[in-house]
């Protein structure tokens, strides 16, 4: 297995299918990623030498921001959010659905299961 930005990427599949397995890169980066290294996307990652994984990695640190950076930066402007009392942070802070969904009859997902009086073990 290929280790590019902490990830082990599979060897199996496709290039451009591996590097969506970092954080922060979907298929269009992936595919732009390849693009940029000069390299097929269509090749297999056991299949690629030392000097074109190098290429790879350096791409990826100098022109994205993957994994513990990324997640890192997104958790703070969560953060930043409740910290400042906006609506967004408010919705953040109580794990309810920020974007404007109904909560009514859904987000069960956001809100974890239903908590039921009379359902209780003694």
């Amino acid at each position: 297995m290929a280790r590019i930005a902490g990830v082990d990427i599979p060897n199996e599949k496709r290039i451009s299918t591996s590097l969506t397995y970092i954080f922060g890169i979907g298929p269009y980066r992936a595919r732009e990623i390849c693009r940029k290294a000069d390299i097929d996307p269509e090749l297999k990652t056991r299949d690629l030498n030392e000097d074109q994984t190098r290429r790879i990695i350096g791409i990826i640190d100098k022109d994205y921001q993957v994994e513990g950076s990324l997640r890192t930066e997104l958790s703070m402007n969560v953060q930043r959010l409740m910290d400042i009392g906006s609506y967004r942070g408010l919705r953040h802070r109580r794990k309810l659905p920020c974007r404007g969904q109904n909560t009514k009859n859904n987000a069960r997902t956001r809100k974890g299961p239903r908590s039921r009086p009379g359902a209780k073990k003694k």
